[in-house]
């Protein structure tokens, strides 16, 4: 009984010769994971338990960047290649490629008494009652304030119903007064996008469920660039990349130049990793707009893929780590807000949370409140990047002067059709 954990920072070619080559066999198990913090270092702590408890089994650990996630995963996957488990976050999206493991599992029951909240995000659609995994964590997009600049520059923060307008003027007066090169910057990414554009009353759906470009999304674009091209937003971080390429804009907030980002919960422990004792900083309320003061409900979902070699071992491990005690256990080490429905009404301790963490925790955890059913819905539907991608790739070209705002829009449009005629296939 080996476990091993290895490391892949490879792309492209190479990543795909790399997962061919290294396919699970049949008693063992491949799990594909990336890391904010420690998740996959305790998963593999986990998964030594379990090997220990089912001799003959053996559980390798692919550690990966987030991009190989989201840009390689995918395209193994359609070439009927893969792990038998992977940690993803479009959960939609791929949901294709999940192997149901119903069968496999000692009591369904227990899944649908503590994941069943969440488990319509990962089925092919809403009629299915399978077992595809579950959720490792729930999260929440939200932003995170450099306090010690905001003392310094003698601003006070916002109340917890500011809006947008709000937090853009008060951190524009904190980079002038600390030359700062901006005040604000949002991750790259049109997950990130959403929250503050449901905010402004998009809806996302139309009445038929189909994606829609409506007045609200509109408003949040026209706003977005309108901020990039004034100051308030560091433009690095948008036009830093080209096409749909993720980019996140901790390291920004980490290096203090800027006061706040809008990124997710899932980097509280990075910012304690980072941050140390260089600045005080704080998780706020999500800003409002028009219509709410809506974050995005997600997360990561640990999911079984049809490219499982044994699906009852794979069943067995999912069955271990979605355990009450292991994911207790996952979730107050890594300082997670827990999808497991049991857990959150127990509550979860963090041993080793420091103050500012358990009060980002608790921050992120009161949001949840204030989540719209579009968000719920938007997390959930299998074709979000649809409007995702496009968002980031014509938002960036109106953010960099390529094309009008208006032209920005129409081609989100188009693109988002297109995406959708094209999943749909």
């Amino acid at each position: 009984m080996v476990l091993h954990i290895s490391k892949l920072g490879l792309t492209g070619l190479a990543l795909a010769a790399s997962l061919a080559s290294g396919l699970a066999t049949a008693g063992e198990v491949r799990v594909m994971c990336y890391q904010d913090g420690v998740e996959c270092d305790v998963t593999a702590e986990q998964a030594k338990r379990f090997e220990a408890a089912n001799p003959g089994t053996k559980v390798i650990i692919d550690v990966v960047p987030y991009k190989t996630i989201v840009e390689q995963l995918p395209v193994q996957l359609a070439a009927g290649q893969g792990p038998d488990i992977a940690r993803v976050t479009d959960l939609g999206g791929l949901s294709k490629y999940y192997l149901d493991i119903s069968s496999h599992v000692k009591d369904a029951k227990y899944w649908e008494a503590n994941f069943g909240a969440t488990q319509p995000w990962l089925r092919p659609n809403y009629a299915d009652k399978g077992i595809y995994g579950f959720m490792s964590q729930l999260t929440m997009t939200g932003p995170y304030v450099n306090k010690t600049l905001f003392e310094q520059a003698n601003v006070p923060l916002p109340g917890p119903k500011a809006t947008w307008e709000d937090w853009v003027e008060a951190t524009r007066k904190v980079a002038k007064a600390t030359q700062l090169p901006a005040g604000m910057a949002w991750d790259r990414s049109g997950h990130r996008f959403a929250g503050p554009a449901i905010s402004y009353g998009a809806k996302i759906f139309d009445a038929q469920g189909n994606l829609t470009l409506d007045n609200g999304y509109k408003t949040a674009v026209n706003k977005f660039v309108g901020w990039h091209k004034d100051g308030a937003m560091l433009k690095e971080v948008w036009a830093g990349s080209g096409g749909s390429t993720y980019a996140d804009s901790v390291g920004e907030f980490t290096n203090a130049r800027v006061a706040m980002v809008l990124s997710g919960s899932w980097q509280i422990n990075r910012l304690q990793k980072d941050v140390g004792n260089k600045f005080d900083w704080v998780a706020v309320p999500n800003p409002c707009g028009a219509a709410a003061c809506s974050g995005i409900p997600g997360g990561a979902a640990w999911v079984a893929l049809k490219t499982a070699k044994s699906p009852k071992e794979v069943g067995m491990f999912m069955d271990f780590i979605a355990s009450e005690a292991s994911y207790s256990e996952f979730t107050g080490r890594t300082n997670n807000i827990p999808a497991h429905q049991g857990l959150a009404k127990k509550g979860v301790s963090y041993p080793g949370a420091a103050p500012a963490m358990r009060a980002a925790l608790g921050v992120f955890s009161a949001g949840v409140a204030n989540l719209t059913t579009e968000a719920f819905q938007f997390q959930g539907y299998k074709f979000n990047r649809a409007i995702m991608l496009p968002t980031v790739t014509r938002v960036t070209q109106a953010i960099v002067g390529e094309i009008s705002v208006d032209e920005a829009l129409s081609k989100i449009n188009t693109d988002m059709a297109d995406a959708v005629k094209q999943a749909q296939k």
